[in-house]
């Protein structure tokens, strides 16, 4: 799962989301910082709501009184193919490095130039060249 920080500079970078089943999200500044949700027909559901909103439905939670929640609210927290989805045909490749800290690096080529995003974790590698990719289009 990526970072927190780095799903907000995602956001802020212009990453949309629309919410689907098995999504992960947390929901910053309501008290519940540390809990991380994710998205089910069971609990948490999609609603599109007037004027064609997203709104996040919690269904029989007594834990805290949050009946929705606009899905702008939340913070998403993309999985790899989201991610790998998102570089679309910038993406070259995946790469494992071994050793005593392996890690992945994910090929990319933004514009003309062949990029490289390194990190221990896959999903961080992808979710650090979407974001170049991003940043780059804007």
């Amino acid at each position: 799962m990526i970072s927190r920080q780095l799903a907000s500079d995602l956001r802020d970078a212009g990453l949309m989301w629309t919410p689907v089943k098995g999504d992960w999200f947390v929901i910053p500044d309501h008290g519940l910082d540390q809990l991380e949700f994710v998205v089910s027909d069971m609990v948490i559901e999609t609603r599109r709501m007037a004027m064609g909103r997203q709104m996040l439905a919690f269904n029989g939670t007594t834990e805290w009184a949050m009946d929705t929640l606009a899905a702008s609210d939340a913070l998403w927290l993309p999985r790899e193919n989201q991610l790998r989805e998102v570089l679309g045909e910038a993406f070259i490749g995946l790469e494992h490095i071994p050793g005593e800290t392996p890690g992945y690096a994910v090929s990319t080529l933004i514009g003309n130039t062949e990029e490289r995003f390194v990190d221990v974790d896959v999903e961080e590698a992808y979710a650090r060249a979407a974001l170049a990719l991003l940043r780059s289009t804007s």
